[in-house]
């Protein structure tokens, strides 16, 4: 039984990770949150019993829609004879741990992930970088006891000598903010050839909301299913139980696409250099006829073959607690020093139809879009994908292929929002209006949108998914768009806030909001677009600029503004709670910049201590944010702060008068006052 429970050789391990290197990191640019560590697993296999922590494969991002387990790396050959596959992951109930049995990479003592950056605004900004966001780090399956430890690894008494940099590569641009690409230079560290080489990666793939479920174990992971989709070398899962209480907010693909090899600077797809994309299901843990392969021939059987989705595309789509191994191959020869070139793609898309036996190809419609969107994405330069430059696709005329370039859209437009009482301003700066799309070569900006959210959209877990245009300038005088002009928001001079060197030109005030509820903001550019090179307008990434903002009095309001609770009275299960007992929230407002807030009884004793810095606030020291206030950029008024309406010692508070005091830390005034619970 799957359990994310850890095991008792996982707590052990825990004690030598300092000894030894460890690492785990997120990508996180986008809209898909993906877990990386340095010896070669991909995902989070705790991210059930902790899903407070950071996201396994989540997409949205901050929904808590999770789309894996755990995956890895396989390479099998046969050497000098026989046969050696080499894993990162395989089928185990609580994952990764130091020397265990199929987990056979490991990573020098003081190894790290690096981070580099192709925006030139990022503190990891690098000429070196491909992506807004590569995480590269080396490991390899040479060593058969763990580095900085005494363990062994489990059955792992002849590696190949492979030795492996992972690179990473993610974007924040709205049509690519939905996958991560993986790339995995492989060399043969060893002294012997690797003789009918496959490569593939082995996946839990796994899609359930972790708020909106309670199942843990088998229960958890039993309501997959799944398919592969030859035309486009991808295996993917979705949630197949419309009873289970996630199954509304599941609604999304979890997918791993094959994306090519090179070798020998030749393309290998599986209509070039005969090569072939194999995909296997098998039952985690399974036994009988459903078991999955347990030793190095079994598993390089599994890479050779696989299921013919062809003729039966619906063998995996019933629920079950299946994983997946997508293979490529064979490579013939890999000679000792030779290197090779391996990429795939993890991507999510929404599914289109819910409910039994829905998972048809009109709710497939974006996620193939999305795997052709990623194929284009790495092929580059070689627009056709036949692994050769054709006459017009070299664009830097240097002979060589190109990959992983991306038309851009106009840089994204830097936002400030001014917060007060029912009311949001947004400013944002020009710098788009001076972007030119690398490909095009042209200036061609053409406007800015406006997306908000109403009130309450942060119930359903994931804000993003429900911003909503409000509103759009652009250019005029041409065929883009409204044709409406700048006027309504251009400023005849720039605005410059203390502390901040940015002039914002742009500014729009939203009036009408509600104090203390959740509200998403983002400002974009978008571009024309160029019919003569097929490239249609493009956005600025909206993730990477959205704001959630809580309207609400300010800091600055005059001494003489009195100070209260909302809602008072406090009904339990008010509108904007949470399910559980910790995610409710009141506010008190009209706080000074610095205070302390103390709740008591009527009998005088204290419930509760708050302790309020207008500068610092951001809503942690209760549960509702850390569930429903997931983006990355939040931000408060300054003048008010929550509480869970619960004690000091985290404990539900009976129905009854309250009474509060309030001091001003800078000037020590006590301002005091009353509100009622009503359950």
């Amino acid at each position: 039984m799957k359990s994310t429970v850890l095991c008792l050789s996982l707590i052990l391990t825990i004690a030598i990770f300092a000894q030894s290197s460890f690492v785990r990191t997120t990508v996180d640019i986008g809209n898909l949150g993906l877990s990386v560590t340095n010896v070669g697993t991909i995902g989070k296999p705790d991210v059930r019993s902790n899903p407070n922590g950071p996201p396994s494969m989540q997409y949205p991002n901050g929904s808590k829609t999770e789309h894996l387990f755990e995956g890895g790396l396989w390479i099998g050959a046969k050497v000098l004879g026989g046969t050696r596959v080499s894993t990162a992951a395989v089928d185990d109930p609580s994952g990764y741990a130091l020397g265990k049995r199929g987990y056979e990479f490991t990573a020098p003592v003081g190894s790290t992930i690096v981070e580099r950056s192709s925006l030139t605004n990022s503190s990891f900004y690098s000429a070196n970088a491909i992506s807004h966001q590569d995480k590269v780090c080396s490991y390899t399956d040479k060593n058969v006891i763990v580095p900085g430890t005494t363990v062994p690894i489990d059955q792992h008494q002849f590696p190949l000598g492979a030795d492996v940099e992972q690179r990473t590569y993610a974007y924040n641009f709205s049509y690519a903010d939905y996958f991560v690409i993986v790339d995995y230079h492989i060399t043969n560290g060893s002294t012997e050839a690797w003789d009918s080489v496959y490569l593939g990666f082995w996946s839990d793939l796994v899609v359930r909301n972790i708020r909106a479920t309670t199942e843990s174990g088998t229960a958890f992971f039993n309501k997959g299913g799944g398919g592969f989709l030859p035309e486009h070398n991808l295996v993917y899962a979705f949630h197949a139980n419309p009873t289970s209480s996630d199954y509304l907010q599941a609604q999304t693909y979890g997918a791993i696409k094959y994306l090519g090899t090179v070798f020998r600077n030749q393309f290998y797809t599986p209509t070039l250099n005969n090569c072939k994309v194999h995909c296997n299901f098998w039952a985690f843990n399974g036994t009988g006829s459903g078991t999955g392969p347990n030793d190095d021939i079994q598993r390089y059987a599994r890479m050779r073959t696989g299921h013919d989705f062809i003729s039966n595309p619906d063998a995996y789509k019933s629920a079950g607690n299946n994983v997946q191994l997508i293979t490529v191959g064979p490579l013939v020869q890999v000679l000792p020093g030779e290197k090779i070139n391996f990429t795939i793609a993890f991507l999510c898309a929404r599914k289109l139809q819910s409910g039994i036996n829905s998972d048809t190809p009109f709710a497939r419609t974006e996620l193939v879009g999305n795997a052709v969107q990623v194929q284009q994405a790495y092929n580059g330069e070689d627009t056709n994908g036949n692994g050769v430059l054709d006459p017009g696709e070299d664009i830097d005329k240097d002979g060589i292929i190109d990959r992983f370039i991306l038309p851009e859209p106009p840089a994204i437009p830097k936002t400030k929002i001014i917060l007060e009482s029912n009311k949001a301003t947004i400013y944002w700066d020009r710098a788009a209006l001076r972007s030119i799309d690398p490909i095009s070569k042209t200036r061609d900006f053409e406007g800015f949108r406006l997306y908000g959210t109403n009130p309450g959209d942060d119930k359903s877990g994931n804000l993003i998914s429900n911003l909503k245009i409000l509103s759009q300038w652009d250019s005029i005088g041409n065929n883009v768009g409204f044709n409406n002009g700048f006027k309504q928001i251009e400023l005849s001079n720039p605005v410059i806030f203390q502390g901040d060197t940015t002039q914002y030109w742009f500014k729009y005030e939203l009036g009408g909001l509600l104090n203390g509820w959740q509200y998403m903001f983002v400002v974009t550019a978008f571009d024309k677009g160029v019919d003569s090179l097929n490239i249609k307008s493009l956005e600025s990434s909206i993730v990477a600029n959205a704001i959630s903002v809580f309207p609400g009095t300010t800091p600055d309001n005059p001494v003489s503004d009195e100070i209260g609770v909302y809602p008072n009275p406090f009904r339990i299960n008010a509108a904007w709670d949470g399910e559980g007992d910790r995610e409710k929230k009141i506010y008190f407002y009209n706080l000074p910049r610095r205070a302390e807030i103390r709740i008591y009884t009527l009998a005088g004793d204290i419930v509760a201590t708050l302790s309020h810095n207008a500068d610092t606030y951001n809503g942690g020291d209760i549960q509702w944010f850390k569930d429903y206030a997931t983006n990355k950029k939040v931000q408060f008024s300054g003048g008010e702060h929550a509480w869970d309406v619960l004690s000091q010692n985290k404990q539900n508070i009976s129905t009854g008068l309250y009474l509060y005091s309030v001091k001003n830390l800078d000037n020590g005034d006590i301002k005091v006052g009353k509100f009622a619970i009503i359950k």
